[in-house]
């Protein structure tokens, strides 16, 4: 394919790189679109982001801070700024910030262009502060200089040339927040990378369980789900993931709930084959937990509000409830449970041609369209 950004000098640029995660499989997209381009990011840690040992990956001065600095997000929030802004992309064409939260700081100076993909307006910031602030210091730490933070992150909000939002949830939040507007681009879904768990997996029975699959942190509202199945001793929960709250979790559940903290690929693709339904009671920026789990027939019971209503078709491939309450999930499952027998059958009906709407080519061609119009001049501000 002949592109304005094959012989371009072009720079990634990610928040951090310490973990694994829906985001990473985005980052790994854009390498293989755009193969020459130089990653650039807070700090890494290796040990939990393996995948990003093939990258070429430059470091701010946040990588030297002691790591319990580093490694928590409160103490090393009043770092960021600079540790963005002072990157130097002089000799670059074009910057791409990945982001919710610090990258799109990155300055640029003519003729260099910058494209942000927003993966939401930082969200202790704008909307989630109570989720993300939850325990005292944190409040204490951070509530007194909100405003001042929101500022800030307006500002530099508007320095990208063109925004790509993740989704329309994000794109309207981009607005309300940023007041830009911003192209949708959903994220990619690599069809051809599950279909090969789908293929090689042995024939597996429903076991008969619910299953979560999450990092484990107070926005996630994982607690919402433990005390609902607390209360249905007689269904079983599965809970994958890792987070801050992964003992927190444990302490409250009951036997019935089980924690497998981080699986593979491969074992996921089995869970999600097994499962009776995926459960996601928090308001995603877009929801790729919910595109695996209908690829595998896997049916989603999901809050209504944000970027799972963009991917889970209700009444055919999930359940979608109003309110973030117990009361609201509990009567949820209960549907499910009515319903449990059609949801399963049109999952594995729709599911899959419900989820080739998001592949990655269409990403591919999408987000090269965009970069070679920005490039050539034929848009962004």
């Amino acid at each position: 394919m002949n592109t304005v950004s094959k012989s371009k000098k072009i720079a990634i640029v990610y928040d951090w790189i310490d973990k694994w995660g829906g985001v990473e499989r985005i980052l790994l997209t854009l390498h293989k679109l755009f193969p020459q381009a130089v990653f650039y990011t807070s700090y890494t840690n290796l040990t939990q982001a393996s995948w990003a040992k093939q990258l070429p990956v430059k470091t701010s001065f946040i990588q030297s801070l002691p790591n319990f600095i580093r490694s928590n997000r409160i103490l090393s929030l009043p770092f960021y700024p600079l540790a963005f802004e002072s990157f130097d992309f002089t000799d670059f064409d074009l910057v791409i910030s990945v982001t919710s939260s610090f990258a799109k700081a990155v300055i640029t100076k003519p003729p260099t262009k910058h494209i942000c993909y927003l993966l939401s307006p930082t969200r202790y910031f704008w909307g989630m502060e109570k989720d993300y602030l939850k325990s005292g210091w944190k409040r204490l730490m951070v509530s007194p200089f909100t405003t001042g933070w929101r500022q800030w992150d307006y500002i530099v909000a508007q320095r990208p040339d063109l925004i790509v939002s993740l989704s329309k949830t994000v794109a309207d939040r981009c607005q309300k927040y940023y007041r830009r507007a911003s192209t949708v681009v959903y994220p990619p879904f690599d069809v051809d990378y599950w279909q090969g768990f789908k293929q090689r997996r042995s024939e597996l029975k429903d076991q008969r369980f619910f299953l979560v699959v999450s990092r484990l942190e107070p926005y996630k509202k994982i607690d919402l789900v433990i005390n609902v199945f607390n209360q249905l001793v007689d269904q079983r929960l599965v809970v994958v993931g890792e987070g801050s709250q992964k003992r927190y979790l444990q302490a409250m559940a009951g036997n019935n709930s089980r924690f497998t903290g981080q699986v593979t690929d491969q074992e996921l693709a089995s869970l999600y084959s097994q499962a009776r339904a995926l459960i996601i009671p928090q308001e995603e920026d877009f929801g790729y937990v919910s595109l695996e789990a209908q690829f595998f027939g896997c049916p989603v019971v999901a809050y209504a509000v944000g970027g799972t209503s963009e991917t889970v078709v209700d009444g055919k491939t999930g359940i979608l409830f109003a309110k973030q309450s117990p009361e609201s999930l509990r009567n949820a499952l209960a549907r499910y449970h009515t319903l449990s027998y059609n949801l399963k059958i049109g999952t594995i009906t729709h599911g899959k041609k419900n989820v080739e709407r998001f592949r990655k080519e269409a990403f591919f061609r999408s987000f090269q369209n965009l970069v070679d119009g920005v490039l050539s001049g034929d848009l962004g501000d």
